[in-house]
C-alpha cells in the first residue's frame, strides 16, 4: 500500500448525496477475482448509456478533472452494500482521498485499509468545496494527513480528525497484511517454537 502523507491535486466535484456502493461499483463486475482493473468501471452506470454512450456532463468523462486524485461528494457516501470492491474500483481509477460530511462506516473501514484517506468536514466546508472545484478551472487541493488539515491556497483551510491507528497505517503504508509482516520475526520464532515442542513431544511418545 503506498503511503500517505501529503496530497495536492486537481479536486474532482461528484455533488450528490447517499452514493451507495453499488453505484460506485455495480454488482455484474463483482465476479473478477483480481483486485485490480475496477477503476474501468467505477460508477459505470452513470458515465455511459445503456448503449455505452458516455455522459458527457458526468463528471468523471469532463476533460477538467482528468487526472483528479480527489473527490468531494455529498454526505451518506459509501452506504450500501459492504463490498470492499468498492474502495478498489477508486484507487485503481486514482483516487487517494474522498472529502465528504459523512461515511458509511463499513466503507470507512475498508478504504483506509486500501490507502484512501476519508476526509470528514461540515456540510458547509464540503458545499464550499464543490461550489470552487464546479466553478474554478484547475482548481487544486492539499490535503496533509501528517498536520490533518484542508487547503487550497486560496485561504481556505479546515481541519479534520482521525483515528491515530488509522493515521499510522495510512502514513506508513500499512495495510492488513504489511502490519502482519511487521511481526514476521517473533511470528517465525513462536512457529520454530511450536515445531521444536511437537517434536520432543513425539520423541518422548516413541
Amino acid at each position: 500500500m503506498e503511503p500517505f502523507r501529503t496530497l495536492t491535486s486537481l479536486a474532482a466535484p461528484l455533488d450528490r448525496t447517499n452514493v451507495d456502493t453499488d453505484q460506485i461499483i455495480p454488482k455484474q463486475f463483482l465476479k473478477r477475482i483480481e483486485r485490480t482493473g475496477y477503476g474501468d468501471f467505477l460508477f459505470f452506470d452513470w458515465r455511459q448509456t445503456p448503449d455505452g454512450t458516455p455522459v458527457p456532463e458526468f463528471v468523471l468523462n469532463d476533460a477538467r478533472y482528468k487526472g483528479a486524485k480527489i473527490l468531494i461528494a455529498g454526505k451518506n457516501f459509501g452506504c450500501g452494500s459492504s463490498r470492499e470492491h468498492a474502495a478498489w474500483a477508486l484507487s485503481d481509477f486514482g483516487f487517494r482521498c474522498v472529502i465528504a460530511p459523512t461515511f458509511a462506516d463499513i466503507f470507512f473501514s475498508n478504504a483506509g485499509k486500501n490507502g484512501i484517506v476519508l476526509v470528514r468536514l461540515s456540510e458547509e466546508q464540503v458545499d464550499e468545496l464543490l461550489k470552487k472545484a464546479e466553478t474554478r478551472p484547475g482548481y487544486q487541493l492539499t490535503v496533509s494527513l501528517e498536520e490533518q488539515t484542508v487547503t487550497d491556497g486560496e485561504g481556505f483551510k479546515a481541519s479534520f480528525e482521525i483515528d491515530p491507528f488509522r493515521k499510522f497505517c495510512l502514513i506508513e503504508g500499512l495495510d492488513d497484511i504489511g502490519l502482519t509482516l511487521r511481526h514476521a520475526a517473533a511470528l517465525d520464532a513462536f512457529e520454530k517454537q511450536h515445531d521444536d515442542a511437537g517434536w520432543l513431544k513425539a520423541k518422548n511418545k516413541s
